[in-house]
């Protein structure tokens, strides 16, 4: 694990290094960039993988008082990321709220990227998506401590495979969730920073319908991959994405719920390769 600082602070990250194309891979709220580690087991041995660990709730560095923790801000911050490594010609992968904040960088910031991939994410007015999203949104409007107290239930796993919480989004990564939940259960400063975080997030609930009208606009090759069974993000989304997109195509991955990079990894891996071969993917 490396180390940057930018200016929300310190941001964790992981970088496989190597020649090969470079993909940069977005969490979703409440995780870190292990979301990544089996995808990129699969595609580390002929691409540059890069994980940052976003200020989104599960990072292990406190943010400085005056950061803008909005989804636009973190959106700026991985600009400022993709500037102060210099990565270019980058495939940008979001997960979840991940690739929400894609959906942003593909509206404002496209300079140093080829292609996209959205997996199964927030779109459209799916904002905060589904059950989780929603009990997400009411938790942070509770106090710091009282958000604290709330989230020691996730310790138990049958809270955290409630559909409320991690249920409906992952089928077999509740060892990883579980994980993610140290941050915020450990440490104060990064309780406060989560409230700020689904405060500033709820403030904007169109962000996304308004994020969508662009996207036509994006003339990059761009892969839709949705989940089969998915719950929180729905399948038509993932069809009118694609079909919203000058160069967009659709995948789906059966057997998975939101979080793909989880519950099949390997096919993931296996279509973003593809994706990034392909020699249509290549044109600008």
């Amino acid at each position: 694990m490396k180390q940057i600082e930018l200016s929300a602070g310190t941001i964790d990250y992981q970088d496989t290094g190597g020649d090969g194309p470079t993909l940069v891979l977005l969490h979703g709220f409440m995780m870190d960039a292990s979301l990544w580690d089996q995808t990129i087991a699969e595609l580390a041995a002929d691409h540059r993988c890069v994980a940052p660990t976003l200020p989104l709730g599960a990072h292990r560095h406190p943010v400085p008082a005056g950061a803008d923790l909005s989804l636009p801000g973190t959106a700026r911050l991985v600009t400022e990321f993709l500037e102060r490594l210099d990565l270019r010609e980058v495939t940008l992968v979001g997960n979840d709220t991940g690739g929400a904040l894609v959906q942003l960088l593909m509206r404002d910031s496209t300079a140093r990227v080829a292609r996209v991939v959205l997996a199964s994410c927030d779109a459209f007015d799916n904002f905060p998506p589904g059950l989780t999203g929603r009990t997400l949104a009411l938790t942070g409007k509770l106090s710091p401590r009282l958000f604290g107290l709330f989230m020691q239930q996730m310790r138990l796993r049958p809270i955290r495979r409630l559909p409320l919480a991690f249920g409906w989004l992952t089928k077999r990564g509740d060892g990883m969730t579980a994980r993610w939940m140290q941050p915020v259960l450990k440490q104060p400063a990064v309780r406060r920073d989560t409230v700020r975080i689904l405060r500033a997030a709820t403030a904007d609930t169109d962000l996304l319908l308004t994020a969508a009208e662009r996207l036509p606009a994006f003339t990059r090759p761009t892969l839709v991959v949705w989940a089969g069974d998915d719950r929180v993000m729905p399948p038509e989304h993932g069809r009118r994405l694609a079909a919203l997109l000058p160069h967009g195509r659709l995948v789906e991955v059966e057997d998975s719920y939101t979080l793909i990079p989880l519950d099949q990894p390997a096919r993931l891996a296996q279509v973003i390769r593809e994706f990034v071969q392909a020699p249509e993917a290549t044109a600008t």
